[in-house]
């Protein structure tokens, strides 16, 4: 990675993002040292202007931001920085410095198809999810099927904590049967996205 540093008196923006949330967390900067530190250490360092020195983020108060990814924009001149926080961001206490709750939990939907896919690949024994890879595409189906009725049975003669439980088991369930089929839960997100456009005809 090749930043330019001499735009701004040596120093680069970096963005901090919630790498399973994808929410902006804060913005700091960093000079050529603090970056170097940041990548060795897997820990976000900046350079701060009012102290005048590195600072590694939890230096103090244990919320360290662990590193995922780095990136730089097409200018080489400012850092997107994937991160899994420790603790609140803000020296307020907030989640983010912009007074957000660091929450989407429809992201860990991704995070559960990383997971999945994991699964299918290494099929480690001992695991749920490997014995219904191992079962075949027909019984994955089947599952998802019985999964479905179990959904609607809750749906109208249940409890809307039974229909949330029954729901997330046919969910999951239907990625795995997605994922056994080469395909992710982002396909049918993509799906759902055309037909929301108001060109999209029903095939």
């Amino acid at each position: 990675m090749d930043l330019d540093f001499k735009k701004m008196n040596g120093l680069v923006p970096a963005i901090i993002q919630d790498a399973s949330t994808a929410k902006v967390l804060m913005l700091g900067f960093m000079n050529e040292e603090a970056y170097k530190k940041t990548v060795e250490t897997g820990k976000v360092t900046f350079f701060s202007r009012t102290k005048n020195r590195l600072w590694t983020k939890g230096e103090e108060s244990g919320n360290f931001l662990n590193v995922v990814s780095i990136k730089e924009d097409c200018d080489q001149d400012t850092l997107l920085i994937e991160v899994h926080p420790v603790g609140p961001v803000c020296h307020t206490g907030s989640d983010t410095c912009w007074n957000d709750t660091n929450e989407q939990p429809v992201m860990f939907l991704k995070e559960l198809q990383d997971f999945i896919d994991k699964r299918h690949k290494e099929m480690p024994e001992g695991s749920y999810t490997t014995s219904l890879f191992e079962s075949g595409i027909n019984k994955i189906a089947q599952k998802v099927g019985e999964e479905a009725v179990e959904t609607v049975i809750e749906a109208t003669n249940g409890t809307d904590e039974r229909l949330i439980y029954e729901g997330s088991d046919l969910l999951y369930h239907l990625i795995v049967l997605l994922t056994s089929k080469g395909y992710r839960i982002e396909d049918l997100a993509r799906e759902l996205q055309e037909r929301h456009s108001a060109s999209w005809k029903k095939h």
